[in-house]
């Protein structure tokens, strides 16, 4: 992986900001730091002031593990042109209206069903609680002060719902989720978005296991992936050093598009 605002790396950048490129963004550990109550979540001021300029020049759109519901308020006053939620599941008005509703009632039962499992076998762990997005569930152990202890038992009962039906297990920071198999990913999302938003190319920046089904997409000169945070194993090609490097990442892309509109009015 290579630091993407290293000067070596920066005419890379340029040459995707002066492109026909969609800008996409996750939520957590990405424009927002992690913390331990994820309601708590937020952007720091001069991260929304720069997103809110960098939305402005280029197409831009969030796609969160969080449902819509919930992430849409915390980008409000931001001109994005879509928030896709539920690592993009939530998928928006795509496809025949019926056919998307009963898709998402399939899913929305396999959930249901996992969270009574999930609520029996986990209900003595301190610290741990279940998240439910409606169309997928996230078990939380961050505030656990046995955090192994936590994870295995996680572990354990998703093992148990799998032998019963498919499920699609993905790890995070502290974090289990559990998604409905064959259910829309990150990446779908990201390729859906960008077709329809009449992009060629597209900048994706993430913090975690969920964003890998963006960067394995593997379309050189058609997506930059970028991981906040270096790590060993990465389909990512470039990376962030930490979650504060998103705003040096957003000036510089609002002084790459700025330059070339200045270029092409001239």
């Amino acid at each position: 992986m290579k630091h993407l605002l290293a000067p070596r790396n920066l005419p890379v950048l340029e040459r995707f900001a002066w492109s026909r490129v969609l800008l996409a963004f996750d939520f957590d550990g990405t424009l927002a730091p992690i913390v331990v109550d994820p309601a708590a979540a937020q952007m720091r001021a001069r991260t929304r002031e720069l997103l809110e300029r960098a939305a402005a020049l280029y197409p831009a759109v969030v796609i969160s593990g969080r449902t819509r519901a919930d992430t849409q308020p915390r980008l409000d006053g931001v001109p994005l042109r879509e928030v896709i939620g539920n690592h993009g599941a939530e998928r928006g008005r795509e496809g025949r209206e019926g056919q998307a509703q009963r898709e998402q009632q399939r899913q929305q039962e396999h959930v249901r069903r996992w969270r009574q499992l999930l609520e029996k076998r986990l209900s003595g762990l301190t610290g741990v609680f279940i998240e439910d997005k409606g169309l997928s569930l996230a078990v939380h152990y961050r505030q656990s002060r046995q955090k192994k202890k936590a994870r295995t038992a996680i572990l354990a009962a998703a093992a148990e719902i799998e032998r019963q039906e498919p499920v699609r297990l993905m790890g995070g920071k502290q974090v289990v989720n559990l998604l409905p198999e064959g259910a829309p990913h990150k990446g779908i999302a990201l390729e859906r978005a960008r077709a329809r938003l009449g992009c060629d190319t597209a900048l994706y920046v993430g913090d975690d296991e969920t964003d890998e089904d963006v960067f394995a997409l593997d379309q050189p000169g058609r997506l930059l992936g970028v991981r906040v945070g270096a790590r060993a194993v990465s389909h990512a090609a470039y990376y962030l050093r930490s979650q504060r490097e998103i705003d040096a990442l957003l000036r510089a892309l609002i002084r790459a598009r700025s330059g070339a509109l200045a270029r092409g009015a001239a």
